[in-house]
């Protein structure tokens, strides 16, 4: 089972208010019926199914006509709900038809409050919405809808919630999305479904743990190959030196470290600079690089006399 019908499962079976009912069936209806002279809404999870079913009967005393097709590419069921009673009161009350006219989007009582503006989310997901699984390579929230005002609409109420949600062109349809993995909880959050929310955040956590691993890692990767190409190109300056014979011909404080890095060929400066203080050569690692600094420029300055030549 997918991370998206766990959710679904999880707050198709929240027990709410009658006004919260109404909110919540204004969404299912708004983003999933055919209306004609039946309303007719096509689902393809059973628990979401019967919990439209069961808002229908709860709210207006009816029992929408249930029909289980097989479907054509799978081994999947489709279910289709027909309400053929009380359409025009319903239409008006979940805000759909007002005097004869389909609204876009629904009037203000609808979600007049936050405990409604929840269940017109909940509705909306169960209906029009999916989220990957955390344990995917990537958070991603989405709600298809089928109109640029009304994809407005949702972003609005979903931002005054500050979950910075954007919409996208989908072919013919609009997708509101989210991808934000904190903003995706505090949604779940919203629409109730905290086992969902518990779930997300353990593998949240884990896989932040987890690349804040590998980025510690890497970067004491790139720390071991700073230190080996530093001691190895300072180590060819000495190779060099030695070519040349012109070691004898420094002073003794390069000829020191030069002592101290042929000994410990791996060390970091801040290593040798605590090997030599040990054995009474008080130098800070500043010290050191200055040093070699040195060693470098009298390389170069022979192998430039050379290429005069």
């Amino acid at each position: 089972m997918s991370f998206s019908l766990d959710i679904k499962n999880e707050v198709a079976r929240l027990e709410v208010s009658k006004e919260e009912k109404i909110t919540e069936l204004s969404a299912i209806v708004r983003n999933s019926a055919t209306i004609d002279k039946d309303m007719v809404i096509y689902i393809e999870n059973n628990v979401v199914a019967r919990r439209i079913f069961k808002l229908f009967r709860n709210v207006y005393d009816i029992n929408p006509i249930i029909t289980v097709r097989k479907k054509y590419f799978n081994n999947g069921l489709s279910y289709i709900l027909t309400i053929r009673n009380k359409l025009d009161e319903i239409l008006d009350d979940l805000s759909i038809v007002k005097d004869g006219k389909y609204l876009n989007i629904p009037l203000e009582y609808i979600i007049s409050d936050d405990d409604l503006v929840r269940a017109y989310l909940r509705g909306l997901f169960l209906v029009a919405g999916s989220i990957n699984d955390p344990k995917t390579s990537r958070y991603h929230l989405e709600f298809l809808v089928d109109d640029n005002k009304y994809a407005k609409f949702i972003m609005k109420i979903l931002n005054e919630m500050e979950l910075n949600s954007k919409i996208i062109r989908r072919e013919k349809k609009y997708m509101i999305y989210i991808k934000e993995a904190e903003k995706i909880s505090d949604f779940l959050r919203v629409i109730k479904a905290y086992n969902g929310v518990m779930y997300y955040e353990d593998i949240r956590i884990y896989r932040d743990h987890k690349n804040m691993t590998n980025r510690l890692n890497n970067c004491e990767q790139a720390n071991i190959d700073k230190v080996f190409f530093t001691a190895t190109s300072q180590i060819k300056d000495i190779d060099k030196l030695e070519e040349y014979d012109m070691l004898e011909l420094i002073d003794d404080k390069l000829r020191e470290v030069i002592t101290y890095r042929k000994k410990y060929p791996e060390a970091s400066l801040g290593e040798l600079s605590a090997i030599m203080s040990n054995d009474g050569i008080k130098i800070t690692k500043s010290g050191l690089n200055h040093r070699f600094r040195k060693i470098r420029e009298i390389v170069n300055k022979i192998e430039n006399k050379k290429l005069d030549k």
